[in-house]
């Protein structure tokens, strides 16, 4: 017995474990402090016209993500991946810093744009992460070096960013940050890939106890930039990683032709919902960065959800849509699947299109309700008032 208890500890699967329960306990004990300091320096966000919440709210959540996240990675030694992880670590230390410095003071775009670059660049230059196979999509195998720098770099800031613009409602990015991150982290797993299944399981565990304070009506706290970018940018390195991995062990049992496709599928909601509003605003001749309330998580809220509702739909979505293509991808061609993607990226648009239009005839319908209310009540006050004068 002693054996097998000294075998099982000596396990990777249990440092993995107990990273993610050890980055869990720790996101949730560091939380209330965060929130009662928030609360004392003003540190809160104010609702605005596009917001979905209703008072003002703490903002500083990423701190306890950053902090219990490498607390529990840090509590093994992991010697693979080493010079790897430890850029990644340097990485995410300096968007930590950037999404504090903007969640306080707010940042121009442009300088934090510039510093996303250079976090990117650190573990794209000096790691050699690269992407330099599309896997034969439309014909295309083998990506030169000078193109798959600047290509890289342009996923890491484009998945960064798509996922902070996710983060309009209670739960929805580190609901979607938390189910990336334990579908990479059990293939880094299957391949033996320990340090980032580590990582992935130590992000996965803090998110679950931001979970828990960001649906709280007493105690809630938001992500703020400090989490989005930093868990925004754990997930393009596991996507690039992933995508980079299975070219290299393309005759493993558990590697797959599909990388490219899946790595996509796995951070569908960020990527989709990105794309449409970027079309959307550019359809209306108005800039791709500029905020608004045309989100697929805002048209589900104005639809009558709970953010909690909504969420799930948008988590739900996310599950099925990566089973799905697990299960094409091996019956398909990568061109094929590409085009599949292209056609589930329509159905998301539709579906969306119809919500709106849904919520704009509801919204007519009740003001038209509500005008239809208000004229009896001003014609009762007018007989009234003549009743009291006779």
């Amino acid at each position: 017995m002693t054996n097998f208890f000294w075998t099982f500890y000596n396990n990777n699967l249990f440092h993995i474990i107990v990273s993610a329960v050890v980055a869990c306990a720790t996101s949730i004990t560091a939380i209330p402090v965060i929130i009662n300091i928030s609360r004392l320096k003003n540190l809160v966000a104010t609702p605005v016209a596009r917001s979905s919440h209703e008072v003002a709210t703490p903002t500083l959540g990423g701190v306890a993500v950053f902090a219990s996240t490498l607390i529990s990675y840090f509590l093994w030694e992991n010697p693979d991946e080493g010079q790897l992880v430890h850029l990644s670590i340097s990485a995410i230390v300096i968007l930590f810093f950037l999404g504090v410095k903007d969640d306080i003071l707010i940042l121009a775009p442009k300088k934090k744009m510039y510093i996303q670059i250079a976090a990117s660049l650190l573990v794209v230059v000096l790691g050699d992460l690269r992407i330099e196979n599309l896997f034969g999509i439309f014909g295309i195998y083998s990506v030169p070096y000078i193109i798959s720098l600047p290509l890289t770099v342009f996923v890491f800031l484009a998945l960064i960013n798509a996922v902070n613009l996710i983060d309009g409602i209670d739960g929805l990015m580190g609901g979607i940050g938390m189910i990336a991150g334990g579908l990479f982290g059990i293939w880094f797993y299957l391949n033996e890939h320990y340090a980032l299944a580590c990582l992935a399981a130590s992000m996965s565990g803090s998110l679950l106890g931001f979970l828990r304070f960001n649906f709280s009506q007493t105690s809630k706290i938001f992500m703020g930039d400090t989490g989005s970018l930093i868990v925004g940018f754990v997930l393009a390195l596991f996507a690039v990683r992933f995508i980079q991995l299975n070219i290299q062990y393309r005759f493993d049992p558990n590697s797959t032709f599909a990388a490219p496709i899946l790595a996509i599928i796995v951070l569908v909601v960020p990527i989709f919902d990105t794309l449409r509003v970027f079309i959307i605003r550019l359809k209306n001749k108005k800039s791709p960065f500029e905020a608004d309330r045309n989100h697929l998580h805002h048209l589900l809220i104005d639809s009558g959800l709970t953010h909690f509702k909504a969420s799930l739909v948008l988590w739900s979505f996310t599950v099925i849509a990566t089973l799905l293509f697990v299960f094409i991808s091996r019956k398909a061609e990568n061109t094929t699947s590409l085009y599949l993607l292209c056609a589930l990226f329509g159905l998301y648009m539709f579906v969306a299109h119809l919500l709106k239009k849904n919520n704009e005839k509801q919204l007519q319908k009740s003001t038209k309700e509500v005008k239809t209310n208000k004229t009896p009540k001003k014609k009762v006050q007018t007989i009234n008032q003549e009743a009291i004068k006779a």
